[in-house]
């Protein structure tokens, strides 16, 4: 098969379009004919490198987004999966474990994400647990379906799950063209809440405020928790949906209500945010950090899709062997909704 490998860590230009040996689903495991993979910022992330963390063995195959076809099903997995449409959950536990059982599988030791631990979607075919496709539904393509997985999934579990997001409340989403960004704004807004999105330039203020955006602030040259204050009487936000990290980590903090929390599920500018103690304890504050989601919470996504009352955005399609032009793309920050590889 045709496939996007790293022999070495660095920047754009170790992405080779190659042959790889095709894949072989193990026992419980199909076999995907990937139509589309999408981008995410763990792609640059993993291809350049992570302080502390084990490199992954060389060769490696990026992505952990993707759609496609079952085209063959391992020793014990559903035969019935085979020809069928299907977007890819990246993440999955050991399946045996307490905190699998309970469905509860991004806390388990062995939790692992295609494309970061193991071979990921950057090829025409992958090999996963049968329990990590989920059919695409009928209104979706294959790019759409590829653009959904880890964002939303990321998303839902923040506001819904551990955010408790309700009507009434009031949401700021950093980096509203982004892939959090993008899903983040939507599922705030599917739960009744009034959503301030930061966006950088016109350009995207007004692509947020198409998406569901009530306001939006662009964060250049200015403190963003005075912009929050003063478009929400001075009483700020209920939630913070937080994935920049160092750099609006104080401004973060600052947005929020008395009571209020910031969920964080990334450090994208940087690992180290600075934090008066103090200004948490005394506003009762909630600092909650998110890792990807569940099976469920990604099904239950799914009917809101199947509905239209959510829906993927894309921003560039690229062929499959273009993508160090896709990565370089998403290193720009010019980009507003998915960056979406196709192996067609």
């Amino acid at each position: 098969m045709k496939a996007i490998r790293i022999h070495e860590l660095g920047g754009p230009e170790v992405l080779h379009y190659e042959d790889a040996p095709d894949p072989v689903p193990g026992p419980g495991e199909v076999l995907v004919r990937v139509r589309a993979a999408a981008l995410n910022r763990l792609d640059i992330w993993n291809r350049g490198g992570l302080p502390g963390r084990r490199q992954p063995q060389m060769p490696h195959i990026l992505g952990s987004d993707g759609a496609g076809d079952v085209a063959a099903a391992g020793p014990g997995a559903p035969g019935e999966l085979v020809g069928r449409r299907v977007l890819l959950n990246p993440g999955f536990g050991c399946g045996r474990c307490a905190n699998c059982l309970a469905g509860r599988e991004t806390l388990c030791r062995d939790y692992r994400i295609l494309g970061y631990e193991i071979p990921g979607t950057d090829a025409e075919y992958v090999a996963l647990p049968a329990e990590n496709v989920v059919p695409l539904p009928q209104n979706l393509d294959y790019v759409g379906g590829a653009s959904i997985g880890l964002v939303f999934l990321t998303a839902w579990h923040m506001l819904a799950t551990l955010g408790g997001v309700a009507p009434g409340q009031t949401v700021l989403v950093l980096g509203a063209g982004s892939g959090v960004g993008i899903a983040a704004i939507q599922i705030a807004k599917l739960h009744g809440a009034r959503v301030l999105a930061t966006a950088r330039g016109p350009e995207k203020a007004a692509r947020a405020l198409e998406l569901g955006a009530d306001d939006v602030i662009d964060p250049t040259g200015r403190q963003i928790h005075l912009e929050v204050r003063h478009k929400t009487d001075r009483r700020g936000v209920d939630i913070v949906v937080e994935h920049v990290g160092q750099d609006t980590w104080p401004e973060s903090l600052r947005s929020l209500a008395p009571g209020g929390r910031l969920v964080t599920c990334g450090a994208t500018s940087g690992p180290f945010g600075e934090t008066d103690i103090r200004y948490i304890f005394s506003r009762q504050l909630q600092v909650l950090g998110s890792y990807m989601g569940s099976r469920s919470e990604l099904l239950h996504c799914m009917e809101f899709f199947a509905s239209g009352r959510l829906r993927p955005v894309v921003d560039r399609v690229y062929p499959l062997r273009e993508a160090a032009q896709a990565h370089r793309r998403l290193e720009s920050r010019e980009h507003f909704g998915k960056v979406v590889l196709t192996a067609d």
